[in-house]
């Protein structure tokens, strides 16, 4: 099945694995390159060291090729750029727009861009910077997200630009699939249906958590880190909804300790990064000093399993998934019942 964005990156199929943190590591990055899609390494719950080794380990794992997605306002953001440079990373993706000197100096060494966008504004912007394709996901997506149903933000993006869209928000399988391309998308991005995989190494009975719940299973909250983020419906979540400021600024000010311990960088790097969102006007100054709960409380779940004390970031599509295949099988079966479903359409 090949379609623009395929052509552009190199893989066979059109399916994108998103970059989450904590999540997206070496094992699962190498499993949905060596299924054909593009995987793609979260690398900002990572130190420029811890980014380096999973580069490589990944390249270990495969030859094929795969991505990095980085922080454009991180105060080390043009270091990451150069290791990508160095280690030849086939794609850059960034969760807020890079600046078009960034896009410039990745794309004068062959590397393509693809930020992810949540409006057809923004897509725009990039479009214009030179970045090389989008990545437009819906209010249905997990993690941070918009009020903008997939049906209606895609549209308005295909509409806007003229660079390959790749549709992110609802999609688990080939339905999905048929459904992005008929509407002109390249191809789909799935978070948490890779999440919910054998290669995902979010511990078992985490993933057995999520298989429960159905599809009033997630909720939009601000009181992670001041922002939209979608997670699922727990005990702490319902906790965090009923806490005010006070609690919410104290908690944040824990974690960012527990951040700076975990990742080694200084509070001068902390108060760099925080100065850097509060001046893009991505976020304001009570949501800059909410930040630090983001990356340790998706920790606690994902990582540790300790659901009581973390958050876990998922898709409203979490109520249609039953099973923990292995990549390979999933972005198989996704394909194929793809294109079951275009050629029985281009008979009518």
């Amino acid at each position: 099945m090949k379609t623009a964005i395929t052509a552009l990156v190199g893989i066979e199929h059109p399916i994108v694995q998103t970059g989450m943190g904590w999540v997206a590591g070496p094992r699962l990055v190498s499993a949905t390159a060596e299924a054909g899609g593009l995987g793609i390494l979260a690398s900002a719950t990572m130190t420029l060291d811890e980014l380096e080794a999973a580069i490589k380990e990944t390249r270990g794992r495969t030859t094929r090729p795969f991505g990095v997605n980085l922080r454009a306002d991180a105060s080390d953001a043009a270091q990451r750029v150069d290791l990508l440079i160095r280690e030849n990373v086939r794609v850059a993706s960034f969760a807020l727009a890079p600046s078009r000197e960034l896009i410039a100096r990745l794309k004068d060494h062959g590397i393509v861009v693809i930020p992810s966008v949540g409006a057809a504004r923004h897509a725009e912007k990039v479009a214009a910077w030179g970045a090389d394709a989008v990545i437009v996901q819906g209010g249905e997506g997990g993690g941070h997200t918009g009020g903008v149903a997939t049906t209606l933000l895609l549209p308005s993006v295909l509409d806007a630009v003229d660079i390959p869209v790749v549709a992110a928000g609802g999609f688990f399988d080939g339905r999905g699939l048929a459904a992005a391309l008929a509407y002109g998308a390249a191809g789909i991005a799935m978070g948490t249906r890779f999440l919910l995989t054998r290669e995902s190494t979010v511990p078992d009975a985490v993933k057995r958590l999520y298989l429960e719940h159905g599809l009033n299973g997630t909720v939009v909250t601000r009181k992670v880190d001041g922002l939209p983020h979608r997670v699922l419906r727990t005990s702490l979540v319902d906790a965090l909804e009923g806490a005010g400021p006070v609690s919410g600024f104290a908690r944040a000010a824990h974690n960012a300790v527990r951040f700076r311990r975990l990742t080694g960088l200084s509070w001068r790097s902390l108060a760099r990064d925080g100065l850097s969102l509060q001046r893009s006007g991505d976020r304001t100054w009570s949501q800059v000093l909410m930040a630090a709960n983001t990356p340790m409380l998706l920790r606690a779940g994902l990582v540790d399993g300790d659901t009581d004390a973390g958050v876990l970031a998922s898709g409203q599509v979490v109520g249609l998934l039953e099973d923990l295949p292995a990549v390979g099988e999933l972005i198989e079966a996704v394909t194929a019942d793809a294109a079951r479903i275009l050629h029985r359409l281009g008979n009518l």
